[in-house]
């Protein structure tokens, strides 16, 4: 490997996904990033909005080398940086940015590529997932998380849902998007309301060890289509401090990371990583965490 200091000056040069080129043209594309600066959702500390720009400038640093994958992504995937969707201000902005997201998202999945979105919080699935359904059919949901985010969403006066970053993995069960049977919730170490996943609480999934665990995991999913959703705060706050709710007893980022290496063999469709909060967090190893984790994700959806 020829090593051009030139393209490792990390602080020069436009804001993209680890310098893919920015374009919505998707055709020829295997994985297309985009972003969803939207926190509106939120239920304790904002700032989940600054997300994907956070995510974008720390992947400059975190993803120009392939360690410990056998090849970089780039040599094994076209991948795109799509900008960013779904932002919007105002009484209807949640509900703007999940018809627009779903909108982008259905257009890239139709196209046959694979979507990696970052938020943002955990609001933003609804619109991924349900284009996703639309694609492949009921999806096996994979949930990394310190929450379950299975709260039933309430119904407005007008007949509308008021929608929060606790709701999604209820909602969408119920809509026939996901099927619970097939989908796991992990490093939970929160209680909301039960509604048939299959939940590994984080210290059962530590001392299980990553290698048992991702076994467990895949043994879930099945053959089914996958959806990933990683939500920052599955780590331990020693590992991620940046995040709106923070929730100590989580796994490390090494951990983590051999976990997905033993995931590799799920059809991953598409994925989201959310809830990172920059200025919560000076020093970036949230962000860091979060890109590094990101390209994790891209190289199963590659079945690397």
């Amino acid at each position: 490997m020829e090593y051009r200091m030139q393209e490792h000056l990390h602080y020069a040069g436009i804001l993209s996904w680890n310098r893919t080129p920015m374009t919505q043209d998707v055709e020829g594309a295997d994985i297309v990033v985009m972003g969803v600066p939207f926190d509106n959702g939120v239920t304790f500390r904002p700032g989940a909005r600054f997300g994907p720009r956070a995510i974008r400038e720390q992947s400059l640093i975190a993803c120009c080398f392939k360690y410990p994958w056998k090849n970089k992504l780039s040599d094994v995937a076209k991948v795109i940086d799509y900008g960013d969707v779904g932002y919007w201000a105002g009484a209807k902005a949640t509900s703007f940015m999940i018809e627009d997201l779903y909108k982008h998202a259905k257009k890239i999945l139709d196209a046959g590529c694979k979507l990696m979105t970052l938020g943002g919080d955990h609001t933003i699935p609804y619109g991924p997932i349900r284009a996703a359904a639309e694609k492949y059919g009921k999806l096996a949901l994979i949930h990394f998380d310190s929450h379950q985010d299975s709260t039933k969403s309430e119904v407005n006066p007008d007949g509308t849902r008021n929608m929060t970053h606790a709701n999604f993995a209820y909602d969408l069960q119920e809509e026939g998007c996901i099927d619970p049977a097939h989908s796991v919730q992990v490093f939970i170490r929160t209680e909301m309301t039960e509604c048939g996943y299959n939940i590994i609480h984080s210290m059962d999934a530590i001392d299980m060890g990553h290698k048992a665990l991702a076994d467990e995991i895949k043994k879930i999913a099945a053959d089914m289509p996958v959806y990933i959703s990683f939500d920052i705060d599955a780590l331990d706050p020693s590992a991620a401090p940046g995040t709106g709710t923070p929730v100590i007893g989580g796994p490390s980022t090494d951990f983590v990371r051999k976990l997905l290496q033993g995931l590799r063999g799920i059809n991953v469709v598409a994925a989201d990583m959310v809830e990172v909060l920059p200025d919560k967090d000076p020093s970036n190893i949230t962000a860091i965490a979060a890109a590094t984790l990101t390209q994790d994700i891209m190289y199963i959806m590659m079945g690397e």
